[in-house]
């Protein structure tokens, strides 16, 4: 007998009803936080609320002449990872002005966000650890608890009351345990923020390490836009 094993997931794509059926869009940028459907022809511009490009760098005039002047001498794309050969001199420069800016000792590239919690929460914890996490924490972050295969928790959203009372109890249970705190300094879907003050009090008094995710934070808000973590020890 001759199967195919595709044959279930066909049968069950053409099962679904059309309301939930969806295919990618493609836009064309349309001016300063415009976009126009490539389908169809002709369509109205759109507002673009979607995008992360909060500050208009993408069509910075500086920025696209040093993006210009970066193709012309070093060609499109490094051709391998950092850990081979892809690192070159102007992301290790890049780091250095972030770190000075930022008041740190280090600073690290990544290609995407995603990549970059999912690399900080293994870093952080392992499957001895428990991570108390914001219910609303974006989900490269969990990817990364999964990942570590760390205990999981979730405390209420922005409550600062609610993980007290769960890095309490830990503590008391397992004195020794690794705890990482998991939190966002904005919530996009929202534009809701948490007291990172009063987060960073807490782990600091029950031992637990605590990670913000500053993505859409970082360059827009805080002091000269360096997130609102900036200043937290």
């Amino acid at each position: 007998m001759d199967l195919d094993p595709l044959a279930p997931l066909s049968q069950a794509l053409a099962r679904l009803p059309a309301v939930r059926r969806r295919e990618l869009r493609s836009f064309s940028p349309g001016g300063s936080g415009l976009l126009r459907p490539v389908d169809p022809p002709g369509a109205d511009l759109l507002l673009d609320l979607a995008s992360n490009d909060y500050l208009g760098l993408s069509h910075h005039s500086q920025l696209r002449e040093a993006a210009q002047a970066a193709i012309d001498a070093v060609g499109v794309g490094a051709g391998a990872s950092p850990l081979i050969t892809g690192s070159r001199p102007v992301h290790a420069a890049l780091e250095e002005r972030l770190a000075a800016w930022l008041g740190r000792q280090r600073v690290l590239l990544f290609p995407s966000g995603f990549q970059a919690n999912l690399a900080a929460v293994l870093a952080l914890a392992d499957r001895h650890s428990l991570v108390l996490a914001d219910r609303l924490i974006h989900h490269s972050l969990l990817a990364g608890v999964s990942a570590s295969g760390a205990t999981l928790q979730r405390f209420r959203h922005n409550d600062c009351a609610d993980l007290q009372r769960r890095l309490q109890i830990q503590r008391q249970a397992q004195p020794r345990r690794r705890l990482l705190v998991l939190t966002e300094s904005l919530f996009s879907m929202e534009g809701t923020s948490p007291d990172l003050p009063a987060i960073s009090s807490l782990c600091r008094a029950y031992g637990a390490l605590l990670l913000v995710d500053e993505a859409h934070a970082l360059g827009v808000l805080g002091a000269g836009g360096r997130g609102l973590a900036h200043g937290l020890e």
